[in-house]
């Protein structure tokens, strides 16, 4: 019997972790230089996303390109981030910078699609957004805007937070 639970456990595991669509946003050769020359190791970029409101991004270095790969794909599994959206767009403009890194995201009406480009788009695909403008800003270093779009999607509020926030403060006041 106890058998049997921890069996349902581990199959809604696989489950939950078969809806996460992994992209691979970037890979790097980078180099470590020492007495006998260069080493050479691969750095990845990866993304994950539910297409819900849940993305992660994760970045690793292995000797290889699979192992590297593999790597950023378990750590953006364990930097998930939940992001609120609201009719298939974000609820209301954000902003946010990481080092060099200034990413703007708007909210877009029904059937304008996503218009953004590079990273900010395959984050905002991941995350289920289907209608938004993106404007990135300063450096144009992948990792950094990654960083910088997943701290923008951070900051959303959910439109109950904000929608009537106004009326509730004046009618306090009379």
């Amino acid at each position: 019997m106890a058998l049997d639970k921890v069996q349902l456990e581990a199959e809604k595991n696989v489950e939950k972790e078969n809806t996460l669509d992994e992209r691979m946003v970037h890979i790097d050769r980078v180099a470590r230089v020492v007495k006998g020359g260069r080493r050479f190791r691969f750095r990845a970029l990866v993304v994950v996303g539910d297409h819900k409101g849940s993305i992660g991004v994760g970045v690793a270095k292995a000797q290889d390109v699979t192992g590297a790969i593999s790597k950023a794909t378990d750590v953006a599994k364990k930097n998930m981030v939940k992001v609120s959206l609201y009719k298939d767009t974000i609820p209301h403009d954000v902003q946010a910078k990481v080092s060099g890194a200034n990413v703007l995201i708007k909210p877009a009406s029904s059937g304008t699609g996503l218009i953004a480009g590079g990273v900010v788009r395959i984050l905002l695909e991941v995350a289920g957004v289907k209608n938004a403008l993106s404007k990135s800003l300063g450096s144009s270093n992948k990792i950094n805007i990654a960083y910088a779009t997943v701290e923008a999607l951070k900051q959303l509020q959910p439109q109950s937070k904000w929608v009537g926030a106004k009326k509730s403060k004046k009618a306090k006041k009379a």
